[in-house]
């Protein structure tokens, strides 16, 4: 019964994670912004950065399920 809550966290971030760094990688090789109005390199990092941490979160998830 503990299983499905810790679960179900894994793959919302796991989703999110994934997504985030997808997006991410479509705007720098469309050569696109990935927040307006910042620095291209530091907003691509630092959504690479927070889209590694929430997959790295999801699969910790997993591994409490």
């Amino acid at each position: 019964m503990e299983n499905g809550p810790a679960i179900f966290a894994g793959v919302v971030f796991a989703l999110f994670g994934g997504g985030l760094v997808s997006w991410t990688v479509v705007r720098v090789r469309q050569g696109e912004p990935v927040a307006h109005g910042v620095n291209r390199v530091a907003s691509a990092t630092l959504t690479s950065v927070a889209g590694s941490a929430a997959l790295a979160l999801g699969m910790w998830c997993f591994t409490r399920g």
